[in-house]
C-alpha cells in the first residue's frame, strides 16, 4: 500500500468513525432493542450497495474503494457493537429482543445492500 492510499482510507474511516458516533452517542432504544447500531449498520450496507455498483459502471481506482468501501463503510457499521448489544439482550434473558435484534441486524443489512445496488443500478442505466 502507498502513502497516498493510506490517504483515502485514513480519511474515509475517519468520516465512517465520526458519522457512527454522532448516531450512536445518544442510545435510541425502541422497547429494550439498540436501535442506534441497526440504523448505522442498515445506512452503511445501503452505501456499500450503491458505491458497488458506482464503482463497477465506472470503474473506479481501488483507492476509491479502501475509501468508501474499507474505510467509510467498514467504519460507520459495526459489528463489535451489535455482538455486545446481542450479548446484553442474552444475559438480561431477553430473547425475544434477541431475536429480533439478530434478524433486523443481519437481515435488513442485506436487504439495504441489495436496495443500495438496485437503486444505483435503475439510476445510471436510466
Amino acid at each position: 500500500m502507498k502513502g497516498l492510499e493510506y490517504v483515502f482510507l485514513a480519511v474515509g474511516s475517519v468520516l465512517g468513525a465520526f458519522l457512527r458516533y454522532k448516531v450512536t452517542e445518544s442510545p435510541l432504544l425502541f422497547n429494550t432493542l439498540p436501535v442506534n447500531v441497526l440504523i448505522v449498520n442498515v445506512i452503511g450496507a445501503f452505501i456499500l450497495g450503491a458505491f458497488v455498483i458506482i464503482s463497477e459502471q465506472y470503474h473506479l481506482d481501488g483507492r476509491y474503494s479502501l475509501f468508501a468501501a474499507v474505510g467509510f463503510c467498514g467504519s460507520l457499521t459495526t459489528m463489535s457493537s451489535f455482538a455486545l448489544d446481542s450479548n446484553n439482550l442474552l444475559e438480561n434473558n431477553q430473547y425475544g429482543i434477541l431475536a429480533i435484534n439478530i434478524i433486523a441486524n443481519v437481515g435488513l443489512s442485506i436487504a439495504a445492500l441489495i436496495g443500495g445496488k438496485s437503486l444505483m443500478s435503475a439510476i445510471i442505466t436510466n
